[in-house]
Protein backbone atom coordinates (compact mmCIF):
# COMPACT_ATOMS: atom_id res chain seq x y z
CA UNK A 1 0.00 0.00 0.00
CA UNK A 2 1.06 3.37 -0.97
CA UNK A 3 0.81 7.13 0.59
CA UNK A 4 2.02 10.05 -0.77
CA UNK A 5 3.73 12.81 1.40
CA UNK A 6 5.43 15.96 0.68
CA UNK A 7 9.27 16.31 1.75
CA UNK A 8 10.96 19.34 0.50
CA UNK A 9 8.31 20.13 -2.95
CA UNK A 10 8.52 16.84 -4.50
CA UNK A 11 5.89 13.76 -3.53
CA UNK A 12 7.42 10.60 -1.75
CA UNK A 13 6.04 7.43 -1.79
CA UNK A 14 5.91 5.49 1.59
CA UNK A 15 5.53 2.15 0.73
CA UNK A 16 5.00 -0.90 3.40
CA UNK A 17 7.49 -3.18 1.72
CA UNK A 18 11.08 -4.41 1.98
CA UNK A 19 11.87 -2.38 -1.92
CA UNK A 20 10.10 0.86 -0.41
CA UNK A 21 13.60 3.16 -0.66
CA UNK A 22 14.09 1.77 -4.65
CA UNK A 23 10.34 2.77 -5.16
CA UNK A 24 10.23 5.85 -3.60
CA UNK A 25 13.47 7.03 -5.58
CA UNK A 26 12.11 6.11 -8.50
CA UNK A 27 9.19 7.78 -7.92
CA UNK A 28 10.68 10.49 -7.28
CA UNK A 29 13.35 10.64 -10.33
CA UNK A 30 10.37 10.36 -12.37
CA UNK A 31 8.36 13.01 -10.58
CA UNK A 32 11.37 15.48 -11.23
CA UNK A 33 11.80 14.91 -14.53
CA UNK A 34 8.20 14.63 -15.83
CA UNK A 35 6.53 17.13 -14.10
CA UNK A 36 7.57 20.44 -15.73
CA UNK A 37 6.56 19.30 -19.36
CA UNK A 38 2.71 17.54 -17.94
CA UNK A 39 2.28 20.96 -15.57
CA UNK A 40 2.37 22.76 -19.30
CA UNK A 41 0.86 20.21 -21.31
CA UNK A 42 -2.36 20.41 -18.65
CA UNK A 43 -1.95 24.43 -18.77
CA UNK A 44 -2.31 24.46 -22.81
CA UNK A 45 -4.93 21.98 -22.17
CA UNK A 46 -6.64 23.64 -19.35
CA UNK A 47 -6.18 27.00 -20.38
CA UNK A 48 -5.23 27.64 -16.33
CA UNK A 49 -2.22 27.30 -14.71
CA UNK A 50 -3.89 25.82 -11.56
CA UNK A 51 -5.82 23.56 -12.70
CA UNK A 52 -3.03 22.15 -14.72
CA UNK A 53 -1.36 21.88 -11.33
CA UNK A 54 -4.23 19.91 -9.52
CA UNK A 55 -4.55 17.62 -13.26
CA UNK A 56 -0.63 16.68 -12.50
CA UNK A 57 -0.82 16.16 -8.98
CA UNK A 58 -4.37 13.93 -9.40
CA UNK A 59 -1.81 12.17 -12.79
CA UNK A 60 0.85 11.07 -9.92
CA UNK A 61 -1.48 9.79 -7.65
CA UNK A 62 -3.01 7.24 -10.23
CA UNK A 63 0.71 6.59 -11.06
CA UNK A 64 1.56 5.90 -7.58
CA UNK A 65 -1.35 3.41 -7.01
CA UNK A 66 -0.49 1.22 -10.01
CA UNK A 67 3.42 2.30 -11.23
CA UNK A 68 4.02 -1.20 -10.93
CA UNK A 69 1.63 -2.03 -13.75
CA UNK A 70 2.98 0.28 -15.84
CA UNK A 71 5.74 -0.20 -18.25
CA UNK A 72 6.19 3.35 -19.37
CA UNK A 73 5.66 6.15 -16.91
CA UNK A 74 5.20 9.34 -19.69
CA UNK A 75 3.01 7.80 -21.76
CA UNK A 76 0.86 6.65 -18.60
CA UNK A 77 1.22 10.05 -17.26
CA UNK A 78 0.31 12.16 -20.27
CA UNK A 79 -2.53 9.92 -21.30
CA UNK A 80 -3.55 10.63 -17.64
CA UNK A 81 -2.75 14.53 -18.19
CA UNK A 82 -4.62 14.72 -21.16
CA UNK A 83 -7.67 12.28 -19.35
CA UNK A 84 -7.88 14.38 -16.62
CA UNK A 85 -7.91 17.82 -18.45
CA UNK A 86 -10.79 16.46 -20.23
CA UNK A 87 -12.79 15.73 -17.22
CA UNK A 88 -11.92 19.43 -16.20
CA UNK A 89 -13.54 20.84 -19.43
CA UNK A 90 -16.53 18.54 -18.47
CA UNK A 91 -16.64 20.07 -14.85
CA UNK A 92 -16.42 23.77 -16.23
CA UNK A 93 -19.20 23.47 -18.74
CA UNK A 94 -21.39 21.98 -16.16
CA UNK A 95 -20.11 24.70 -13.79
CA UNK A 96 -21.04 27.64 -16.38
CA UNK A 97 -24.55 25.69 -17.42
CA UNK A 98 -25.29 26.12 -13.53
CA UNK A 99 -23.83 29.67 -13.11
CA UNK A 100 -25.84 30.73 -16.62
CA UNK A 101 -29.09 30.15 -14.23
CA UNK A 102 -27.68 31.55 -11.24
CA UNK A 103 -25.58 34.82 -12.56
CA UNK A 104 -24.69 36.60 -14.68
CA UNK A 105 -22.23 35.29 -17.45
CA UNK A 106 -18.61 35.53 -16.32
CA UNK A 107 -15.81 36.94 -19.16
CA UNK A 108 -12.25 35.27 -19.65
CA UNK A 109 -9.29 37.47 -19.19
CA UNK A 110 -8.35 39.08 -22.04
CA UNK A 111 -5.60 37.18 -23.66
CA UNK A 112 -2.21 38.92 -24.71
CA UNK A 113 -1.93 35.87 -27.68
CA UNK A 114 -4.63 36.12 -30.20
CA UNK A 115 -3.58 32.78 -31.77
CA UNK A 116 -4.08 31.13 -28.08
CA UNK A 117 -7.44 33.10 -27.40
CA UNK A 118 -8.41 31.29 -30.81
CA UNK A 119 -7.26 27.91 -29.82
CA UNK A 120 -9.00 27.85 -26.97
CA UNK A 121 -12.51 28.27 -28.52
CA UNK A 122 -11.37 25.01 -30.19
CA UNK A 123 -13.61 22.20 -29.18
CA UNK A 124 -11.32 20.10 -26.09
CA UNK A 125 -10.85 17.67 -28.05
CA UNK A 126 -9.47 19.72 -31.41
CA UNK A 127 -7.62 21.14 -28.65
CA UNK A 128 -5.96 18.36 -27.07
CA UNK A 129 -4.95 17.16 -31.01
CA UNK A 130 -3.52 20.41 -31.70
CA UNK A 131 -1.20 20.58 -28.43
CA UNK A 132 -0.15 17.12 -28.50
CA UNK A 133 1.17 16.68 -32.31
CA UNK A 134 1.98 20.63 -32.29
CA UNK A 135 3.26 21.69 -28.82
CA UNK A 136 4.66 18.42 -28.07
CA UNK A 137 5.73 17.16 -31.49
CA UNK A 138 4.49 13.55 -31.26
CA UNK A 139 3.80 11.89 -34.11
CA UNK A 140 0.22 10.71 -35.52
CA UNK A 141 0.26 7.28 -34.08
CA UNK A 142 1.34 8.54 -30.49
CA UNK A 143 -1.31 11.22 -30.64
CA UNK A 144 -4.01 8.67 -31.24
CA UNK A 145 -2.17 6.40 -27.79
CA UNK A 146 -2.17 8.90 -25.86
CA UNK A 147 -6.14 10.23 -26.59
CA UNK A 148 -7.44 6.64 -26.98
CA UNK A 149 -8.50 6.59 -30.66
CA UNK A 150 -7.23 5.80 -34.07
CA UNK A 151 -4.76 7.83 -36.05
CA UNK A 152 -7.38 7.97 -38.91
CA UNK A 153 -9.16 10.01 -36.22
CA UNK A 154 -6.13 11.91 -35.36
CA UNK A 155 -5.30 13.18 -38.64
CA UNK A 156 -8.96 14.14 -39.30
CA UNK A 157 -9.57 16.00 -35.96
CA UNK A 158 -6.30 17.58 -36.70
CA UNK A 159 -7.31 18.76 -40.51
CA UNK A 160 -11.11 19.82 -39.19
CA UNK A 161 -9.06 22.09 -36.16
CA UNK A 162 -6.84 23.79 -38.42
CA UNK A 163 -9.49 24.64 -41.04
CA UNK A 164 -11.98 26.17 -38.00
CA UNK A 165 -8.49 28.31 -36.94
CA UNK A 166 -7.98 29.05 -40.12
CA UNK A 167 -11.67 30.01 -40.87
CA UNK A 168 -11.24 32.31 -37.99
CA UNK A 169 -8.44 33.96 -38.48
CA UNK A 170 -9.41 35.28 -42.06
Amino acid sequence: MYSLTQDAGVPQLAERSPKAGVDAEMFADVYRRYRPGLVRLGHLLTGSAAAAEDVVHDAFIGFARTKSQVSDPAAYLRRSVVNLSMNVHRRTTRERRHLETVTESIVDPVEVDETWLLVRQLPPRQRAVLVLRFYLDLSEAETARVLGCRPGTVKSTTSRALAKLKETMS
